[in-house]
């Protein structure tokens, strides 16, 4: 199982885990995972982690500790996590080899037959 973010990618995430140590609460890592949604079906999900579940798998990549929960793994498994920067979007973009096909937005993905049903962008 392997997670990879790019040079750009780590510098972007290791601000927002700096952001964090100004409150009560700072974060320990980024959860990276898979959720029900989007118009292909699977979501992914970037979040700042404060309390990581023992049965996470954990990775760290320069300066970040990442997440990912035993039920995304699989559908994780090689992806590579980068950030763009450009004149109508930036953000961060998945690259993973595990998805048959994705959404227009660049947000959502089916993989094989094990996909749920996709709502329609709106």
């Amino acid at each position: 199982m392997a997670v990879t973010l790019t040079e750009i990618a780590e510098l972007r995430l290791r601000a927002f885990l700096q952001a964090s140590t100004k409150t009560d609460n700072p974060a320990q890592g980024i959860r990276v995972s898979v959720v029900d949604g989007g118009c292909s079906g699977y979501e992914y999900a970037l979040d700042l982690t404060h309390t990581p579940q023992a049965t996470d798998l954990v990775f760290e990549q320069g300066k970040v500790k990442v997440y990912v929960d035993q039920a995304s793994a699989p559908l994780l498994d090689g992806v590579v996590i980068d950030y763009v920067e450009g004149l109508t979007q930036s953000g961060f973009k998945f690259s993973n080899p595990n998805a048959t096909d994705t959404c227009g937005c660049g947000k959502s993905f089916k993989a094989g037959d094990c996909a749920p049903a996709g709502v329609p962008c709106s």
